[in-house]
């Protein structure tokens, strides 16, 4: 069982220098799941947690920027958020107003709105936003 922690240990020490880098993105995503799988369900957990914790089509992290100056140039107004932004949160049900993301960032099911001056994507069933974007 010892052999088994250690593997999951190794598992997170190699993701967390790419979730520092992505800095809230799906590697960062990964990892965290990475860490909540290892804790239920030893080295298998760590795998499968990964895989779970990023979302998939989230915009790409070179494609950041890029995105970033298009929410800039299209003036979508701030929402006012009294928690922290991070993925996970969820926005109220109103006061939020969500827009489609353009096709070439190959995003599907998701919008974006900017919270706190910042862009974010969010689920829109549920409003849980799924990425910042730094």
């Amino acid at each position: 069982m010892s052999r088994k922690i250690l593997l999951a240990a190794a598992a997170v020490a190699l993701l967390a220098p790419v979730s520092a880098f992505a800095q809230g993105g799906a590697a960062a995503g990964a990892a965290t799941g990475a860490v909540g799988g290892a804790v239920v369900g030893g080295p298998v957990g760590a795998a499968v947690g990964g895989v779970t914790g990023a979302i998939v089509g989230g915009i790409a992290d070179q494609q950041q920027p890029e995105f970033r100056q298009y929410v800039t140039t299209q003036k979508v107004p701030s929402y006012t958020y009294k928690e922290e932004v991070r993925v996970g949160s969820v926005l109220p049900e109103s006061g939020v107003t969500y827009h489609e993301v353009p096709a070439q960032y190959k995003v599907k099911g998701y919008r974006y709105t900017v919270v706190n001056n910042t862009p974010v994507l969010v689920e829109p069933k549920t409003r849980k936003i799924v990425q910042v974007i730094h």
